[in-house]
């Protein structure tokens, strides 16, 4: 097993949902960026999203555009997110997803990213723009399937193709809330609800997380109500891009991660 199973599994026997927390590496520098998220892991996150910097993050909303902008003027790659990654393995056993787009992955090589991934700690990866269909490319090349294979589900996809989906899934089922992008503040827990539901009789047991619009400790906590996990992702950024010259900022991220996992309880 690797963390995540481990993790889902001890918040399972708890009662508690999973907190999972999106940040891109290296905003606003390496530095900066590694001491905050050490901070947030200390604080409570469950599961950590690192994501790597793209010129084209087509899924994401405005904030984390700003942010991969950010990171990708400091010179931060997917290279630079694995020795990140590398770094936070010293002080942090919470599981690291890279939350990527397929292009960088593709320049890096399928096959080396898989190794490095695996030795620099991380456990999974979720590709945004990768569909199920054309996903051999990259894992023909893997050297096992170690590596989480995180997949998303949109609240438009049909009953069929969520089995197809879970078929071919682990580590989690990334139920994406709504239609649109990240950072959309109109969260609706009615269709969360009903597609929860039918995903979770097609899952093969595998969590689902649910985000993409969510903020706020209510929001967790109802989220939370129907599935195994929440996903933040915007809210954290918005802090970052609100406090980049803040030294507290640091301890502004514990406390908000510790706000939203005491919702999760």
């Amino acid at each position: 097993m690797n963390r995540m199973t481990d993790v889902f599994d001890a918040l399972q026997k708890k009662g508690e949902k999973a907190l999972v927390g999106f940040v891109t590496a290296g905003d606003p520098s390496i530095s900066i960026s590694t001491a905050l998220v050490e901070a947030m892991c200390h604080a409570g996150l469950d599961i950590l999203e690192l994501g790597v910097p793209f010129s084209d993050p087509t899924a994401d909303g405005p904030v984390i555009q700003r942010s991969s902008a950010r990171a990708l003027n400091a010179g931060v790659n997917l290279a630079k997110t694995l020795e990140m990654a590398r770094e936070l393995r010293r002080t942090t056993e919470v599981p690291i997803v890279l939350f990527s787009y397929y292009n960088p992955i593709l320049h890096f090589g399928p096959g080396r990213f898989y190794t490095e991934a695996l030795a620099a700690g991380v456990d999974g990866v979720l590709v945004v723009d990768l569909p199920p269909e054309e996903s051999a490319e990259m894992t023909a090349q893997w050297g096992g399937n170690e590596l989480a294979l995180i997949r998303l589900v949109a609240p438009t996809t049909p009953p069929e193709r969520m089995a197809a989906i879970a078929d071919k899934a682990s580590g989690f089922l990334y139920l994406v809330s709504m239609t649109g992008v990240t950072g959309n503040r109109g969260l609706d827990l009615d269709e969360v609800s009903r597609v929860v539901a039918p995903l979770r009789s097609r899952s093969r047991g595998i969590p689902i997380c649910v985000g993409f619009g969510i903020s706020n400790p209510e929001q967790v906590r109802a989220i939370g109500a129907l599935a195994d996990g929440v996903v933040v992702g915007s809210a954290f950024e918005r802090l970052i891009e609100e406090h980049l010259d803040d030294p507290a900022l640091s301890d502004r991220m514990s406390e908000a991660v510790a706000l939203l996992k005491a919702a999760t309880r």
